[in-house]
């Protein structure tokens, strides 16, 4: 909640409401708990950047292809200064302001390293398998070189196009 960065998706606020149902059971009756949670991030009305690419290049300038590189990588550096390991990043978890700022979101997967820790190792691996460092989807080892590896595959995509062709995490299996 505290993370400020032009480059990261702003995170508004949150509502959180607990209801408690009777739910009947025959001749007895049983008292649910139901728990909602709902987070509100800004409106992007640009989309994820996965919309802008097409089965060939990126639609975009090449100005603004750069423009979408450089701020993907400011957001990364400022995560990983403040030891958050994002773990999911891919173009749809990439969205674009109205001046196609990049905002980096969904922050579902992602891990905080403590200070003095500069990797860890998990057995549950979540993400999304073609972004997956390898170390990580084989070994469980998490590291800010997780993040790097989806940042090359996402800068190949914008240059050559989601569909090329070349060895990717998917291959490898």
């Amino acid at each position: 909640m505290r993370i400020r960065h032009c480059n990261i998706v702003w995170f508004v606020g949150y509502c959180a409401e607990t209801c408690v149902h009777v739910v009947r059971e025959g001749m007895k009756n049983t008292f649910v708990e139901s728990r909602e949670k709902l987070l509100c991030f800004e409106y992007l009305r640009n989309g994820s950047l996965r919309d802008k690419l097409n089965s060939g290049a990126c639609l975009l300038q090449w100005r603004i292809c750069c423009q979408i590189i450089r701020g993907i990588c400011l957001g990364l550096h400022y995560l990983h200064d403040r030891h958050i390991i994002h773990l999911d990043l891919k173009p749809e978890n990439v969205l674009l302001d109205d001046s196609m700022v990049p905002k980096i979101a969904d922050f579902g997967v992602s891990r905080l390293l403590g200070k003095e820790k500069s990797r860890m190792v998990t057995q549950r691996k979540h993400g999304t398998m073609r972004y997956m460092a390898l170390e990580y989807l084989f070994d469980g080892e998490i590291t800010v070189k997780s993040d790097i590896y989806s940042l090359g595959l996402i800068i190949r995509e914008i240059v050559m196009g989601p569909n090329n062709t070349g060895t990717t995490t998917e291959d490898v299996l």
